[in-house]
């Protein structure tokens, strides 16, 4: 999942009131305010948190509305099928937070599954509706060659799109974690801020608008550059 000895607090740090949640010092002395995960039944949440507390951020799981609409930051991750995800998050009445508060600003992490319910629709499951808040669509791998094993699952490149702060200090060309067997599709150019090829398609692993991101692969999974990833969404303020 990650690698190396768990972070020492920083002697400096302290805790803060604000919207009821800790605030945290990182070493360069920016504010980390806490990760809100979104559980939705759909698996992992576990791996993220622990990721998130190695590298020293506060984290709580949650599924509960106000919770997400009160978040200074939100994680929503998964494994899974698509069609019993929206199912589970209807039913939670989760879907209309999720959307208003990416609308508020603030940031918003999408990962695997989580990033592709975030697309407006998905071949999955015989073609289903979600969430709707990346234009485009996900699609099933359909591979010409035989030997191709779907899902994909292990490590691949990513290229970058465009300059975000999630990649600040993490190399072009990188490799990260993948388990998947659908790939999301962008409408908007704009929107893809990383690129991988596989099963001859070059998919967007990496997309976003604003506030709002999302990845394919598993930061959480991906050893050190993956820590940093995550490092960075706890420091950005949503901003490009």
């Amino acid at each position: 999942m990650f690698s190396g000895e768990p972070p020492h607090s920083d002697e400096g740090a302290k805790r803060q009131s604000e919207r009821g949640k800790a605030h945290r010092l990182s070493g360069d002395g920016k504010a980390q305010k806490m990760i809100t995960i979104i559980d939705y039944k759909a698996g992992n949440l576990t791996s993220v948190k622990l990721a998130f507390e190695h590298i020293g951020v506060g984290v709580r799981i949650t599924d509960r509305p106000e919770d997400i609409l009160s978040a200074e930051r939100v994680v929503f991750p998964g494994v899974g099928a698509a069609g019993t995800a929206m199912e589970t998050l209807r039913g939670l009445g989760l879907i209309e937070p999720i959307r208003k508060v990416v609308a508020s600003g603030v940031p918003f992490l999408g990962i695997c599954i989580g990033m592709q319910l975030l697309f407006e629709r998905s071949e999955e499951d015989g073609g289903i509706e979600c969430v709707g808040l990346l234009s485009g669509e996900v699609k099933k791998f359909c591979p010409p060659d035989v030997m191709c094993k779907i899902p994909q699952m292990g490590w691949n490149e990513v290229k970058f799109a465009s300059e975000h702060p999630l990649f600040e200090g993490i190399d072009d060309g990188s490799e990260f974690y993948f388990v998947h067997s659908y790939y999301p599709e962008c409408k908007r150019a704009g929107d893809v801020l990383g690129k991988t090829d596989y099963a001859d398609v070059v998919f967007s692993s990496a997309a976003g608008n604003g506030n709002l991101a999302a990845t394919q692969f598993h930061p959480e999974r991906s050893g050190r550059i993956g820590l940093k990833l995550l490092k960075n969404f706890s420091l950005w303020d949503g901003k490009c």
